[in-house]
């Protein structure tokens, strides 16, 4: 289970941030974590200044858990990605256009064009409901499953396409501590949001 080995490998780097693993189970699959305090963030209503906090901790959070393994050099990554987007493709059939789908074909290719690319310990589905916001005012860090080495940029696609737009005083926060993007990043941001895009299942008209 890659949970399990998020958990045993890289989840420690977080220290008290992020729940411990207790036990495991194969039949059936199972694992037993620690509680973590708290409510997700994206329930909880708090001021301007106590939002900031909560996404500079976030950035340190994420830079932790993307320091947390060696950089791994996977010359074939962004192709990979670029096949999983044509398989999401095919099982969106006419649920997209086929302008969209060309449109993804460019980025894909662009994507590729940066290859190749240093991959980290990634979380990617590192939204604020996975963010557990406690009384004592800390983040920490949930939900594991999908943990894998990828590109350490897709974590920030969602918030950067979701959250950041309306929000730019919570991306200022968050890149306060994670540190600033460089133009590469940038690039893979824009990319791989199309990924992200097909993996929401989102409907297009014709």
């Amino acid at each position: 289970m890659q949970e399990v080995h998020a958990y045993r490998t890289w989840v420690p780097a977080l220290g008290d941030r992020a729940p411990r693993l207790l036990a495991t189970a194969n039949d059936p699959p199972a694992i037993v974590i620690t509680a973590v305090p708290g409510v997700p963030l994206n329930q909880r209503t708090l001021d301007s200044d106590a939002e900031q906090d909560a996404y500079r901790q976030a950035g340190r959070l994420l830079k932790a858990l993307h320091a947390a393994g060696p950089p791994q050099l996977k010359p074939d990554w962004t192709a990979w990605l670029a096949q999983r987007a044509e398989y999401w493709i095919h099982q969106a059939g006419d649920r997209i256009t086929s302008d969209f789908s060309a449109e993804v074909g460019v980025h894909m290719r662009a994507l590729q064009d940066l290859a190749p690319l240093p991959t980290l310990p990634c979380h990617l589905d590192f939204m604020p409901r996975n963010m557990i916001y406690g009384d004592d005012g800390l983040v920490r860090l949930i939900d594991f499953e999908h943990s894998r080495y990828d590109l350490p940029t897709r974590d920030l696609v969602r918030l950067a396409t979701r959250i950041w737009p309306l929000r730019p005083d919570l991306r200022d926060s968050f890149l306060d501590e994670y540190g600033q993007l460089t133009e590469v990043d940038h690039e893979v941001l824009e990319h791989c949001s199309y990924v992200d895009t097909l993996t929401r299942g989102r409907r297009f008209r014709r």
